[in-house]
């Protein structure tokens, strides 16, 4: 039978019970009739009758061995078929055959089935229903459709069992569409059975699949209120879920609990995922309760993973590991959870050892986690336990070792492992490009990513974002534009995930705000994210002006109003181009839109003022700030460090330490000993500088060692200063050593200025600073012959001295 040919290669993973209705409700079995036994009394009745053939003894053993536990009635199916045959009863009637039938179908023999179907002359409604049914759960939905299509053909009018258990072979095979999905709910209607529980549950399950959300509401509300079970109430729950309307799914949980309908495992397991989607992690508590509640916490692994990885995502790790901890019995999603959530090497490394030392088996998802959180020392050993365990070639691990190897610069051995693989998908090119793209490689990027069209794979959402990553120089610009074509004709103008790395890569390659605005034109409606992104791409490349262009686009195109991250940044254009009018224009939409508030807005706001020269400005939105962090007092700090208000610089200073008005940072002592710098305090800077170990318990940072080695040179204590820089736990920089060289130049000690200089050269050689510097200390020490020849081998190493410049606003 052609049918029966095509089984092995229609085999595919089966979806949860539930989706139709098991077998053993499709026909009437004697033994629903009468009183039920047991299967051994069930085999022994049906020897007694052997002789004289009674096929109801042989059906009500096939329907005993059915509900007994899978390691009982395996062999035992196989003996009563055999029996069946010997006595010639199987074949010849039909009802035996069917129970046959249903038996090998709750036992997902679907080999044996097709047998048992091939053979069976007279067949009736339960058979083809029984057929089906054992196609959609043995894993072959495209086999289950055809024999659908047969039974129907045949003449049959499919009842309820064989409408739900076609749909949920349509929910399995990966080829169907939703045509296929309207074409079955018309037959529905026809058969006026698109009100019947499980039919509808079914479809609804159909239209979640592609998205078609709607369409599932109103098969929902076509099942009348009363005969909603749950299945109904998890099907429409699951499609709410399964396309992100997390308020959608939460309301769906919250009536349902009203209908006095009783969840089970699956309207948990969905209400948890619900809660993520909806950031609603009060709600995800109550569903808590309600699984403490209905005493699933302590026997219900699945529901128990649900929780845990709930709370994963809502940052809640402290509670993920309490759950983790209560799970009585913990299966290999349990380990995989609580590995994804801890997002550290050494933990996750310490919970992989745990889940081994425990028995549980790793899989896939085990090693690609794992090898997405390693370095590359633990990545290699894990990877080399997935070799061991046959997954070097799976997709899924392969896709993160790649990740793994990329991340820890071992690009050519990623390219290397790339290339041999037998099987990719376009998840496998995007890491291979994001590899490249991580370290700056755009033409190998580029390279790759031809490579992937001229095979014929599509590039998805994730492709372009990778390959733009790696643009970051000039040249690089045709690259760009030949990856924005792509975009253009594959269709992915519209995807803001898209756009916005197109604008991240013009901004990085230092484009004009044209072509920024013309990519937002392409992509339609942008939301507030996407903005955000865009403008803070162009304040990091330093285009201010662009910034503020986007900004004022932002306003007239976004209905939603700036946030205070997009404010903070375009407060930063302003500051970094002291465009005071801007500035004052901005800080009057903050306090409109009620953000004056925020921390991150009243730093930026202090600093913006600050650097655009009006430091009164900047102590009056100081002052607004109600409750100040540590961010908000090093800001202020700086700007009267940076206007020369010493005295103010100290007293602040003595106000944030004396009343604990906010925790000093290493940014704080910053400030603080470029004031004593300044002051010629060297004592109290020295002083400051050793606090931050003995009274404040932090490690100076490097910025911490320049301001003091600036301190000590600017007073002329030059040999200290050369000793700190040798003792810091730093290798030393060209800054420090600048800051040695001034003083030098300063207090005239020729020697220390030569060996500064020696050493920024080394480590800088076309440092414009260093050379001017050096002329300087021989000029200051008379001997002009040598500042000649400083200034002469900075022209010989064609190093040209940046010229300086000034802007007006007007």
């Amino acid at each position: 039978m052609v049918l029966r040919a095509k089984t092995s290669s229609l085999i595919q993973s089966a979806s949860r019970a539930g989706a139709w209705m098991p077998p053993h409700q499709l026909a009437i079995s004697s033994a629903a009739t009468r009183p039920s036994s047991t299967l051994s009394a069930a085999v022994a009745r049906c020897s007694r009758a052997a002789a004289i053939t009674d096929p109801f003894a042989i059906a009500d053993a096939l329907s005993a061995a059915s509900s007994a536990p899978a390691s009982q009635s395996l062999s035992t199916g196989s003996q009563l078929h055999a029996s069946g045959i010997k006595l010639g009863v199987v074949f010849a009637d039909t009802y035996t055959s069917n129970q046959l039938l249903i038996h090998y179908s709750k036992r997902g023999q679907l080999a044996s089935a097709l047998d048992v179907f091939d053979e069976t002359p007279s067949r009736n409604h339960v058979t083809w229903t029984a057929i089906v049914s054992a196609a959609a759960r043995g894993g072959a939905p495209g086999l289950g459709l055809r024999l659908f299509a047969s039974m129907l053909r045949s003449g049959f009018c499919p009842n309820e069992f064989a409408l739900a258990s076609a749909l949920g072979a349509c929910c399995q095979w990966v080829a169907a569409d939703v045509k296929l999905g309207l074409s079955l709910h018309g037959l529905a209607v026809r058969a006026v059975l698109h009100g019947n529980p499980y039919v509808g549950s079914s479809l609804m399950l159909v239209y979640a699949k592609h998205g078609r959300v709607a369409a599932a509401e109103r098969v929902f509300a076509g099942i009348a209120s009363g005969s909603r079970d749950v299945a109904c109430w998890n099907a429409m729950l699951e499609g709410y879920v399964a396309n992100g309307h997390g308020y959608d799914a939460t309301r769906t949980v919250a009536l349902m609990h009203g209908s006095g309908i009783a969840p089970d495992m699956f309207t948990y397991i969905s209400a948890a995922k619900a809660s993520w989607i909806a950031r609603d992690l009060y709600f995800g508590r109550q569903v808590h309760g309600l699984v403490v509640r209905s005493v699933l916490e302590s026997n219900n692994t699945s529901v128990m993973n649900a929780l845990m990885d709930m709370y994963f995502k809502a940052g809640q790790k402290e509670t993920a590991a309490d759950i983790f901890g209560k799970i009585r019995w913990k299966d290999t999603v349990s380990w995989n959870t609580m590995i994804s959530g801890l997002e550290d090497e050494r933990a996750a490394a310490d919970c992989f050892v745990d889940m081994a030392r425990c028995g549980c088996r790793s899989n896939q998802v085990t090693f690609s986690v794992m090898l997405r959180l390693s370095g590359a020392s633990l990545g290699l050993q894990i990877f080399g336990l997935a070799y061991r365990h046959g997954y070097s070639d799976n997709v899924l691990v392969a896709n993160a070792a790649i990740n793994m190897l990329s991340r820890c610069g071992l690009l050519s051995c990623a390219y290397g492992y790339f290339c041999d693989l037998g099987v990719r998908n376009v998840v496998t090119w995007n890491e291979m490009i994001a590899g490249y793209g991580l370290h700056g490689c755009s033409g190998d990027a580029m390279r790759l990513f031809r490579s992937l069209v001229c095979f014929g794979a599509r590039p998805d959402e994730f492709t372009y974002p990778a390959v733009l990553s790696a643009f970051q120089q000039d040249h690089d610009a045709r690259n760009h534009e030949q990856v924005h074509a792509s975009v253009l004709k594959q269709g992915f103008a519209s995807c803001q995930f898209v756009s916005t790395s197109l604008i991240k890569a013009k901004a990085a390659l230092g484009s004009s705000v044209l072509g920024p605005l013309k990519i937002i034109q392409d992509a339609g409606e942008m939301d507030l994210v996407s903005w955000g992104v865009a403008i803070s791409a162009f304040v990091k490349h330093g285009l201010g002006q662009e910034a503020l262009s986007l900004f004022n686009s932002c306003r007239v195109d976004c209905p939603e109003k700036p946030d205070e991250f997009i404010l903070g940044t375009i407060l930063n254009a302003c500051a970094n181009a002291a465009l005071i009018r801007q500035c004052r224009c901005i800080h009057s939409l903050v306090v409109r839109t009620g953000h004056s508030k925020h921390l991150c807005v009243s730093s930026a706001l202090v600093d913006a003022y600050a650097k655009c020269g009006d430091i009164t400005a900047a102590k009056g939105a100081f002052a607004t700030v109600s409750t100040k962090d540590a961010i908000v007092y090093n800001t202020m700090l700086t700007a009267y460090a940076n206007h020369g208000l010493i005295r103010e610089v100290l007293s602040l200073y003595q106000e944030m330490t004396q009343l604990q008005l906010a925790a000093p940072t290493p940014a704080t002592f910053v400030a603080a000993i470029s004031a004593c710098s300044h002051l010629g305090l060297v004592e109290q800077g020295k002083l400051l500088f050793s606090s931050m170990l003995s009274a404040h318990g932090m490690n100076p940072t490097r910025a911490n060692y320049a301001c003091l080695i600036d301190l000590l040179a600017r007073r002329g204590l030059l040999e200290e200063a050369t000793g700190v820089i040798q003792a810091m736990p730093f290798q030393p920089w060209p800054a420090v050593w600048r800051s040695l060289m001034n003083g030098c130049r300063i207090h005239g000690n020729k020697e220390l200025g030569l060996l500064a200089s020696e050493q920024i050269l080394r480590m800088a050689p076309n440092s414009d600073g260093a050379y001017v510097s050096l002329s300087h200390v021989y000029a200051e020490d008379g001997d002009w012959r040598s500042a000649e020849d400083a200034r002469r081998k900075m022209a010989e190493n064609q190093v040209h001295k940046a010229q300086g410049y000034s802007s007006l606003q007007i």
